[in-house]
């Protein structure tokens, strides 16, 4: 059975939030003790030795992370937080912070320590007010309890720590972003390098890590890097928050050792298709990973393996489709999405996804032509070369959209109507 490590305090289908007498009772603040008692370089190399890696998509090592933030710096580092949650079909951030805040504020606290940072902030999901609430009132208790603010624990170390509720962008995931966003300024992603960790919140240090990533430190902390290692399989280290969505029978979100296969979670915990028919492809880490097809299923849900598959673990909240789904239909509505969401700084992006969209509509309507797919390759291809990665990964879904399921294209454009099992 799966050791439940964030999920302990809580059921993710009822997020109550956990106060914070319940919290230190199941053991919470102890890895923050712990780690008040060593060196900031000690606590970083106990992170570097847990294998923990970002939770947020990209799966960049932790510890090596913060290695990279000058330790001598003479002026102000910042610590921020990445909750703006923006991807389609991901939900685990906001059980997590609607559930168990403190869980939050403790790994923050132990990052800030790590790396001497006195200024923290939480930058989170407009949509995600209630989730804002929370945290305010966890803060709140955090600094009456010590563990936040002037002096803490009487330790010396001062660490002040605020929620900023973000203007509602779906490029705010972007790190550098989500800083230009959190200066008040237009979300448009920045230049790199010089990366965040030497110049980024004011033109200070800051490091940028996912909600789920803070919330694995105070356990790591309290409990070891050998004993996280192990919560993983093949290798991998520790547990990961994975969802399912779309035609499964009980959409949700579970915590499972890291490297599950996606035919067990989608099986075992899913509860396999929604409707009489078999399920067609899945998007394994939110909406912009290319898509995995039936012969892929037991591929495990780790960042190398999904990588390996030709994919993206990316969130791990798998979106999933069944053969009564029309997928030039869903293409368009992905690419939809995405052309609203451009910041409409590169010239690709901007007028690239509503062309693609304007393409996709068309075949999808019956006024497509034999010339459309050749125009939506190229274009998928062109839009890999703009400033940012959002563009590549709105691609991945119609790339591998085209290469799977180009029957059903060129179906569309040959009859003029859908052939799927469900209109």
């Amino acid at each position: 059975m799966t050791e439940r490590v964030l999920l302990k305090n809580f059921d993710p289908r009822n997020p109550v939030p956990v106060s914070y007498e319940a919290y230190v009772k199941a053991g919470g603040y102890e890895g923050a003790k712990n780690a008040l008692s060593k060196s900031p370089l000690e606590v970083q190399q106990i992170v570097k030795d847990s294998g923990l890696r970002g939770r947020g998509g990209a799966g960049f090592p932790t510890g090596l992370k913060w290695s990279f933030v000058p330790m001598d710096h003479p002026g102000p580092k910042y610590l921020v937080c990445n909750c703006d949650e923006m991807e389609p079909g991901t939900f685990k951030d906001r059980a997590l912070i609607y559930g168990d805040p403190h869980q939050l504020i403790e790994g923050m606290l132990i990052a800030a320590y790590a790396m001497q940072m006195t200024r923290g902030f939480i930058f989170i999901r407009y949509e995600y007010k209630k989730g804002a609430e929370i945290l305010d009132r966890a803060i709140q208790e955090a600094e009456k309890h010590g563990w936040l603010g002037k002096n803490i624990q009487g330790t010396g170390f001062d660490f002040y720590l605020e929620t900023h509720l973000s203007a509602g962008r779906y490029i705010c995931g972007e790190e550098t972003a989500l800083l230009n966003s959190l200066e008040g300024k237009r979300a448009n992603p920045r230049s790199k390098p010089p990366f965040p960790q030497v110049r980024g919140f004011l033109g200070q240090p800051t490091i940028v890590n996912n909600v789920e990533t803070f919330c694995n430190i105070p356990h790591i902390l309290a409990r070891g890097p050998e004993w996280y290692k192990k919560l993983g399989l093949n290798g991998n280290a520790g547990t990961k928050l994975m969802g399912a969505s779309g035609r499964v029978k009980t959409p949700g979100l579970w915590e499972l050792p890291m490297g599950t296969p996606l035919s067990v979670l989608l099986k075992d915990y899913a509860g396999g298709p929604a409707r009489e028919f078999p399920i067609k492809a899945v998007m394994p880490g939110g909406l912009s990973t290319p898509m995995l097809t039936p012969d892929q299923f037991d591929t495990p849900m780790d960042f190398d393996s999904v990588a390996k598959a030709g994919s993206r673990l990316g969130t791990a909240c798998v979106i999933v489709f069944d053969e009564g789904d029309c997928m030039v239909s869903a293409m368009a509505n992905i690419i939809k999405f995405y052309a609203r969401e451009s910041c409409g700084f590169c010239t690709p992006c901007r007028e690239g996804m509503q062309w693609i969209y304007d393409t996709l509509c068309a075949i999808r309507d019956g006024r497509g032509e034999p010339a459309d797919l050749q125009v939506l390759d190229d274009v998928g291809r062109h839009l890999a070369h703009t400033f940012c990665a959002f563009a590549p990964g709105a691609q991945g879904p119609l790339v591998s959209g085209l290469a799977k399921f180009r029957h059903e294209f060129e179906e569309h454009i040959s009859r003029g109507q859908c052939t799927a099992a469900v209109k």
